[in-house]
């Protein structure tokens, strides 16, 4: 049955920053190259490297929206959303494991002596992150889970857009600092553990929303 959605928009923001870090975070291939150019070439290349992986992501996070947005309304009741929400866990725990399995520094490859601008920094790392569309996989999984597209809730959707980009700046701002503060004992190794911390956090994340959903779904039926 149809029902009326209740937004509380500080919530909203809180979930919004939350897929922009859990868009950003794993050290796919843009998260290597951004490593990279921060130990070679400083802070603010790295920095300016996740701002083009955010660019590719908002992209891929407006088209993902924008396609769900049909869905939602024609699907748009409780129940429903409690299984679209089940199915959202599912896959982020299997991003999780996968994220967690996953070598990063495989990735890893020489660069080049030469800096670049801070403006060809930023365009390759966005074809980087664009040439990789599964993102919308995963943003799927995300949106499903914490229930995230309000259609014909325009101001909504823009609030929740910008809470993307500022949960994925974020990340990309601390991971440089970090990198920056730690740049003469972090390797390989480094890129490794955080994957895998990545990783777990996902996974228990994953689990503890999938139980939680389920008993909602359990009391619904009651």
């Amino acid at each position: 049955m149809p029902f009326q959605i209740h937004i509380d928009i500080l919530n909203f923001i809180y979930k919004g920053m939350l897929i922009g870090l859990i868009a950003s975070a794993p050290m796919g291939p843009v998260g290597v190259l951004c490593v990279q150019r921060t130990l070679n070439k400083g802070r603010w290349y790295g920095f300016i490297t996740g701002i083009g992986a955010v660019v590719s992501d908002l992209i891929y996070a407006a088209i993902t929206a924008y396609g769900m947005s049909y869905v939602m309304d024609v699907l748009n009741n409780q129940q429903t959303r409690m299984y679209l929400q089940i199915v959202g866990s599912v896959l982020l725990l299997v991003f999780g494991l996968y994220t967690y399995k996953s070598d990063p520094t495989k990735k890893i490859h020489n660069s080049g002596n030469g800096r670049g601008t801070l403006w060809h920094n930023g365009v390759t790392a966005f074809l980087v992150t664009f040439s990789n569309p599964l993102i919308i996989f995963l943003f799927l999984a995300s949106y499903a889970q914490f229930a995230f597209v309000m259609p014909n809730h325009p101001f909504e959707m823009v609030v929740g857009f910008l809470s993307i980009i500022f949960g994925a700046l974020l990340w990309w701002y601390g991971l440089t600092w970090l990198i920056d503060k730690i740049r003469g004992k972090f390797d390989a190794n480094g890129i490794r553990l955080i994957n895998q911390v990545i990783g777990s956090v996902v996974v228990l994340c994953s689990i503890i929303m999938f139980f939680g959903t389920v008993t909602n779904l359990y009391r619904f039926f009651k």
